[in-house]
């Protein structure tokens, strides 16, 4: 049986003092994939940078593999992989020495072979020498997503990891999304696509004004009633 890997509870967050997320009640099990939708500034991506250390909240706690986002930042930060709006890459070096310097903060064992396997799994082996500079939306999505999975984290936080990509991209990233969760990893995913939040998840959590306004299990859904309840949540 599944365990708890994240828990969020009573997540809370102000931007000069306008409200962001007002009380998210949150637990996604080891293993598992969960949907995040909503509309533009209902939160989705504020909740994702305060998972990943990258901002904190201003009341609630949530809990990572057992480890407190407050309290164990740098432990925590070991266990994630952020994929965020920005690609967080140095367009002045390649690909493969940009995964080599996250390697190297990482301290990932056998970095090279590790960064070179996953320049193949995302297509990006025969580029993998240029400057990130020249590369495509589409490509440094691609990228973006091997930097993620490079220090093998357990969870994954993907803030529309969908834009940019191509229908060959889409189909990369429901398998890495597949692969990362069939090996017992816990992935928690925004996307504007209902067809691919069914698809690719187990639950799925919308959020409205910086709450929780449905959370569903996926198996039985179709993306239709997803669409019907988010058009609801919006009146």
């Amino acid at each position: 049986m599944s365990a708890p890997y994240l828990e969020i509870k009573g997540l809370k967050k102000t931007y000069n003092l306008k409200p962001i997320l007002r009380g998210i009640d949150i637990v996604l099990d080891q293993g598992k994939c969960m949907a995040l939708l909503g509309a533009n500034g209902a939160g989705k991506t504020t909740l994702l940078r305060i998972l990943a250390c990258l901002t904190k909240p201003v009341a609630g706690t949530a809990g990572i593999g057992g480890l407190d986002i407050g309290q164990d930042v740098q432990q925590v930060r070991l266990l994630v992989g952020f994929v965020g709006h920005q690609p967080n890459l140095y367009d002045e070096l390649t690909g493969l020495e940009n995964l080599l310097f996250f390697g190297r903060m990482y301290a990932v064992k056998n970095a090279r072979e590790r960064a070179v396997t996953l320049l193949q799994q995302v297509g990006l082996a025969r580029r993998s020498n240029e400057r990130v500079g020249t590369l495509s939306r589409g490509q440094l999505q691609r990228l973006s997503l091997a930097r993620a999975l490079l220090h093998s984290p357990r969870l994954l936080l993907l803030d529309e990891p969908d834009a940019g990509l191509d229908d060959e991209g889409i189909e990369l990233l429901e398998a890495l999304i597949r692969e990362h969760t069939g090996q017992g990893g816990t992935t928690l995913f925004s996307t504007h696509n209902f067809e691919r939040a069914v698809k690719y998840s187990d639950q799925i959590c919308m959020l409205s004004g910086g709450r929780v306004v449905y959370h569903q299990v996926s198996n039985d859904l179709e993306a239709g009633s997803v669409r019907l309840a988010y058009e609801e949540a919006l009146r």
